[in-house]
């Protein structure tokens, strides 16, 4: 990548410092006996074959730089039933020796202070980007370190499809609409979605935060202290009413409900569908299950309103942790050193490509990034075209929002009754963080 790339990915991270440092005011896997007192430690990530693709890697190549430890990687399901199982494992103190989990709002879910064990002052969190330390604080101690790269909650799109039928990167939702209309009529799928993988079904919402930032650049701390709504404030519950929209105009793939996320992808990569609203972290995946077809997928953001306002909402990395109820504490802090290490980063860029900044320091994207990742460079060039996700400026977020999404998607509940309904959603998790004005 060139230095002037480079800088634009560090005007993100400066941008996302100062915005989500905000938030910081608000059982062990058994070692087993081996040759020459080996160790093995566990690792819990979620099942996408680009995460264990990528987990694999860094664990043997982990184990080649520490030979007296080896690392076996678990895997759990995603979205709501993999939330579960990491809670449950914390609750029970049947954690693996680390595992991964998100960073920002979900992070304060699983009581960080009462299961995770703090890391501030590790050596290796020198390495760690100051713009990813805010997203994995509790109180006063810091707890992980971030695998994975930077993301974008986004549309992917099938260049091919677009090319063909003449059609240009929308910037306003009304371009977008006449833009899968046409998708349509040429019998293609305008809209990818994939209900089975519930998690999937919150883009419309989640990702259309920069716009909303826009419109009210205060509504993330109004938010914070209960004193703005989805249903109420104009800009917010328009991700919800998008989503009905489209749904309700039959854009969506004829078998949305039954889809799977990996479905998708194959769905997009072959052109059988067009767009597809996804988090970018999707792109190594596209690499390792379709890779003469990476460079045919584009990327644009959400688009809202107004073309000139037309942003892009950003996704720091997921963590890796450390729970209190590891029996080889020692060994788990040496995989978390070289996860935040130019040599961890490496591990991932081999394994799966990069989509994006990495938060180590000394990590640099490799010039052969996809064509997707490169779209993405101009609304990182100016830090008034992006925005954090709100769960990086807000520790509030509700666990029932993909079942939700779900709902609209599928004509079961209206935008204004799922907007309302979140905003139920979200009240117990403000009471239990103790957030002022909930309680």
């Amino acid at each position: 990548m060139t230095t002037s790339n480079r800088r634009r990915w560090t005007s993100l991270a400066v941008g996302v410092t100062a915005l989500a440092v905000a938030l910081t005011g608000c059982g062990g896997g058994n070692a087993s006996g081996g040759g020459g007192g080996e160790k093995t430690i566990t690792w819990l990530v979620d099942n996408t074959e680009n995460t264990v693709t990528y987990a694999e890697q860094i664990a043997k190549d982990f184990t080649a730089a520490n030979p007296t430890i080896k690392v076996e990687v678990e895997t759990r399901p995603q979205g709501g039933e993999g939330d579960n199982i990491v809670k449950t494992r914390l609750s029970t103190g049947d954690m693996a020796d680390l595992f991964s989990y998100n960073s920002g709002s979900l992070f304060h879910q699983i009581s960080p202070e009462q299961n995770l064990v703090p890391v501030t002052s590790e050596p290796y969190m020198a390495n760690v980007s100051d713009s990813f330390k805010p997203v994995v604080t509790a109180g006063k101690e810091i707890y992980g370190v971030p695998v994975g790269t930077g993301n974008a909650g986004a549309v992917l799109y099938n260049k091919k499809v677009y090319e063909k039928l003449g059609l240009s990167v929308p910037k306003t939702w009304s371009e977008f609409l006449a833009n899968s209309r046409k998708i349509k009529e040429a019998g293609t799928d305008p809209i990818i979605q994939t209900y089975q993988t519930t998690w999937t079904s919150q883009l419309f919402v989640l990702g259309d935060f920069a716009n909303v930032a826009k419109a009210d650049p205060d509504f993330a701390a109004n938010y914070t202290a209960n004193k703005a709504k989805y249903a109420t404030d104009p800009a917010a519950v328009k991700g919800f009413e998008h989503l009905e929209e489209a749904a309700k105009a039959g854009l969506f793939n004829k078998d949305y409900a039954s889809a799977t996320y990996a479905q998708g992808l194959e769905k997009l990569a072959n052109g059988e569908g067009a767009q597809y609203p996804i988090l970018s972290f999707a792109l190594p995946e596209l690499k390792v299950t379709f890779p003469d077809k990476l460079n045919d997928i584009g990327l644009f953001p959400l688009p809202g309103d107004d073309a000139s306002k037309n942003a892009l909402t950003v996704w720091l990395p997921g963590g890796v942790y450390i729970p209190k109820s590891t029996k080889n504490l020692d060994e788990a802090k040496k995989l978390q050193a070289f996860i935040a290490s130019k040599a961890g980063c490496d591990s991932q860029t081999k394994a799966v490509g990069a989509n994006g900044p990495y938060l180590v320091k000394g990590c640099d994207l490799p010039e052969d990034v996809p064509a997707a990742v490169k779209d993405m460079l101009p609304y990182f060039e100016d830090q008034s075209k992006n925005s954090p996700a709100l769960e990086y400026l807000s520790p509030v977020k509700g666990p029932a929002l993909e079942q939700i999404t779900v709902e609209v998607g599928s004509g079961i509940r209206s935008a204004k009754d799922a907007a309302a309904l979140y905003d139920e959603d979200v009240k117990k998790q403000a009471k239990q963080l103790n957030l002022p004005g909930w309680n």
